[in-house]
């Protein structure tokens, strides 16, 4: 996922990314990847604001809004599943996240931009990820198979669902991140749905009693 960015100032950014510790939940929510998270939102805050992948109004906010709303996903992949794409994942969300909170899976970051790809790459690398990997390219356009699909503020719903299919195997689950507009963005796409075989869609949360608010999902599977 790629936050537009709002102005650029590399000083303050730079003194934000340091200055702004995570909140006690990210301890209980990360645990062992906690250090991992951390460098991650170092990252985030320098070069990511730098490349234009979030703004710099997002900083301060970047544990509560980005990473825990992210990670407490991990919570909704059980243990059947090996694999994940995760669609548009722009700066790492919630692609580089999930990655470092379930090491056992496979992790393909899926992204159509150069200079997004390049940044993923080095996170992967600095975080030390062996189970993330960067895919140039669209869903529309390339072959996967993944148990799992995710994206985040990538397209609506009704358009997502036709991407997502393409890059799960049959049977997989798709897991989109959404906010208030879930269950509304549910409803209008749920002829696209019919359409293309889609399963079980409803709207979930995760992260319940961990995370305040939960992470609003919606969550479907595939013919």
């Amino acid at each position: 996922m790629a936050i537009d960015t709002d102005f650029n100032d590399d000083y303050v950014t730079k003194q934000m990314a340091f200055a702004v510790p995570p909140p006690p939940a990210a301890t209980v929510v990360f645990g062992p990847a906690l250090d991992q998270a951390r460098a991650f939102a170092r990252m985030l805050a320098t070069r990511g604001v730098e490349r234009g992948l979030i703004g710099p109004r997002e900083v301060p906010r970047l544990w509560d809004r980005h990473l825990l709303n992210c990670a407490v996903v991990a919570d909704l992949i059980d243990s059947r599943y090996r694999t994940l794409a995760d669609i548009g994942s722009g700066a790492g969300l919630p692609g580089l996240v999930l990655a470092m909170m379930r090491p056992e899976l496979s992790v393909t970051l899926l992204e159509p931009m150069e200079r997004r790809c390049r940044f993923l790459s080095e996170c992967v690398a600095e975080l030390g990820l062996p189970n993330a990997s960067v895919l140039r390219g669209r869903a529309e356009e390339t072959v996967l198979r993944a148990d799992v699909a995710t994206a985040r503020a990538v397209a609506p719903l009704d358009r997502l669902a036709e991407m997502a299919v393409r890059v799960v195997r049959p049977g997989g689950m798709v897991l989109a991140i959404k906010g208030r507009t879930a269950a509304d963005e549910l409803r209008k796409a749920r002829p696209v749905l019919r359409r293309i075989g889609a399963r079980n869609a409803q709207v979930v949360r995760a992260g319940e009693g961990k995370v305040d608010p939960a992470t609003t999902v919606v969550r479907f599977f595939a013919r």
